[in-house]
């Protein structure tokens, strides 16, 4: 099961209760949860610790899949050590998208002002984070993170189609970009799962379990879907939908607007049907196809997904 968790386990405050029950109940099933985060290693370390996270993870929003120490006995054929992980790398390690971020600025004449750049003080003041939170976000070992200083629309929307026309990986996480040079969640899955399939020597349904700012991602990437319908947009990905359309279009990004009405429409369907259990298969233009809706702040919602998880269709 392909996790996206950047919705359920905040860079700051609280996770989603009844997560970490959820995860031992996985592992006590033998299911193993990968999650699937836009952020580094190492602001992954508190969140896999306090949830008791074992398996693999795939960081930096597909650039590669992160392996726990021994974690297969098979060895992958490419792979890079980075602190206590083994990683299938399938971006380029930095220091290539800082220097494809300041050719791209460069050529297209728009200022891009990298993370890395900023003093301690500056870092806290742009990320809107703690000062230990904002120093682990900016140490990436594959992508770069940055902001535009006074860009336009049409200058954003240039710098986008720029970067799509040297097929770098270009995401947008509020006021903050990221920009990776080869980066695939599609191949990050298709890697693991092609040693999972190895390791119980069957092939087991690739399922991703997404909230509708992460779907239309990681539902392209997998065999079965399951949304978890929520209202609330996270606060790292609020925007202008009016100041970016152009960036948008040129991007092929569905904006998180249409995502998570897309999710409330899914979210009232359900309580339309008089019970608040899930919801059968849809196929939105927005999130792509999913078998199952479950609503996200219900009480039994991790009881649900489960059952289904555990369920002989979805093996």
């Amino acid at each position: 099961m392909y996790l996206a968790v950047d919705s359920l386990v905040p860079v700051r405050g609280k996770t989603l209760a009844g997560l970490d029950e959820f995860s031992a109940s996985l592992d006590h099933s033998a299911v193993p949860a990968v999650w699937v985060t836009s952020r580094t290693r190492l602001q992954m370390d508190d969140p896999r610790r306090k949830n008791g996270h074992t398996h693999p993870f795939i960081g930096e929003g597909g650039c590669a899949v992160f392996l726990p120490e021994d974690y297969f006995h098979l060895r992958p054929e490419k792979t890079l050590r980075l602190g206590r992980f083994t990683s299938m790398p399938v971006a380029q390690p930095q220091p290539a998208a800082q220097e494809a971020l300041a050719s791209l600025a460069e050529d297209t004449g728009v200022e891009a002002v990298p993370l890395r750049s900023l003093s301690p003080r500056e870092l806290v003041q742009n990320s809107g984070l703690p000062a230990r939170d904002a120093e682990m976000a900016r140490q990436r070992d594959f992508d770069e993170l940055f902001f535009f200083a006074g860009a336009s629309d049409a200058d954003i929307a240039r710098f986008v189609a720029e970067a799509k026309l040297r097929k770098l990986a270009l995401r947008q996480h509020g006021v903050l970009w990221s920009l990776a040079v080869g980066a695939s969640l599609q191949k990050c899955i298709r890697d693991l799962t092609k040693l999972y399939d190895r390791a119980l020597r069957y092939h087991a349904v690739v399922l991703g379990v997404a909230t509708a700012a992460e779907a239309p991602e990681v539902f392209a990437c997998c065999e079965r879907n399951i949304l978890l319908a929520n209202r609330e947009a996270p606060a790292s990905h609020e925007r202008d939908d009016a100041a970016n359309d152009d960036a948008d279009e040129a991007s092929d990004e569905v904006s998180d607007d249409v995502a998570n009405n897309a999710a409330e429409n899914a979210e009232n369907t359900v309580a339309a049907s008089g019970r608040s259990g899930a919801k059968k298969s849809a196929n939105d233009p927005a999130l792509g196809s999913y078998s199952l809706t479950i609503p996200l702040h219900a009480p039994e919602t991790w009881e649900q997904l489960l059952e289904t998880v555990g369920s002989r269709s979805y093996k």
